[in-house]
């Protein structure tokens, strides 16, 4: 594995000698922008692996995208060889529609501490809810960043991430989601306690999601990468386009259905993805990932 080789994979040529803020800052926001948040080897009757060298193979040198195990597992490496404090952390991510966390950790994020100070940094969340830049790690404090404004709110030791949403416009409203959706004002997006994790703590979690039948993983294939004023998604065959702040807070939304013979040339356009086994689109759970 090769430091340089990463670099090359986000197009990041900025300076790494100094571990500080600025510098993982901006190599987060490179890698988001290169690497897609996906889960598309599970429709491929690909196994996503849990192991470092293999998740470095698949998105740097065969420059596919992964989830968040895998995401942020490269990016804690990345940091560490940088000369960074990082420490792993394990989450529970939000259902809306349970309105409830779930009961075992299902989302790896890290922490990382630079000048006395500690930030959230988390590349493998993906969607409209994937931040875009280290979150400090205080309470009660709006963060604002370009996909809106987030914050943690601290309770007993435990940490809530909460994402405030901006009106949308969407263009074709026909393919849009559920009214209770798109009315959210705050939308809470994971849970998570500060107690250092081992990645051996996340085999199971990694196992469970990519075999279990009611699996959000098993029942949607997702691919979504950031962009520089936005975020696209493939989720099933619908693929969806977001402005940030198009004009007076309101995010510009554009949704479009794909044909099964656009599904290979878009992954490839859109995502520079290109897969080596048949890939068979998935949508049929009615969770709504926006």
């Amino acid at each position: 594995m090769d430091i340089k080789e990463y670099f090359a994979r986000i197009s990041y040529q900025g300076s790494h000698n100094k571990p500080d803020l600025a510098t993982l800052s901006d190599i987060f926001q490179h890698h988001i922008r290169a690497i897609p948040y996906e889960n598309l080897s599970i429709h491929c009757g690909e196994r996503i692996e849990l192991d470092l060298e293999p998740i470095y193979n698949k998105i740097v040198r065969k420059k596919r995208g992964g989830w968040c195990m895998e995401n942020n597992y490269l990016l804690s490496w990345v940091l560490k060889t940088l000369g960074y404090n990082v420490t792993l952390l394990g989450s529970k991510v939000y259902v809306p529609e349970h309105d409830a966390y779930p009961e075992e950790i299902d989302h790896l994020l890290l922490q990382v501490e630079i000048d006395g100070k500690s930030y959230i940094v988390d590349g493998g969340f993906g969607m409209a809810y994937q931040l875009w830049q280290p979150m400090e790690l205080i309470s009660g404090t709006d963060q604002p960043q370009t996909p809106g404004v987030f914050r943690f709110q601290e309770e007993n030791g435990t940490w809530y991430l909460e994402k405030v949403k901006r009106k949308q416009w969407v263009l074709n409203p026909s393919t849009s989601t559920s009214p209770n959706v798109e009315n959210e004002v705050c939308r809470r997006v994971y849970l998570f306690t500060l107690q250092p994790r081992d990645i051996e703590e996340f085999r199971g979690c990694n196992a469970h999601l990519q075999t279990a039948p009611d699996s959000l993983f098993v029942t949607k294939s997702i691919c979504s990468l950031q962009t520089a004023d936005g975020v696209r998604a493939l989720v099933g065959w619908k693929l969806t386009e977001i402005k940030y702040n198009f004009r007076d807070n309101m995010d510009l939304v554009e949704i479009r259905m794909l044909a099964d013979e656009e599904i290979e040339k878009t992954l490839k356009e859109k995502f520079n993805v290109t897969l080596e086994k048949k890939f068979v689109p998935v949508n049929t759970s009615r969770l709504s990932l926006f």
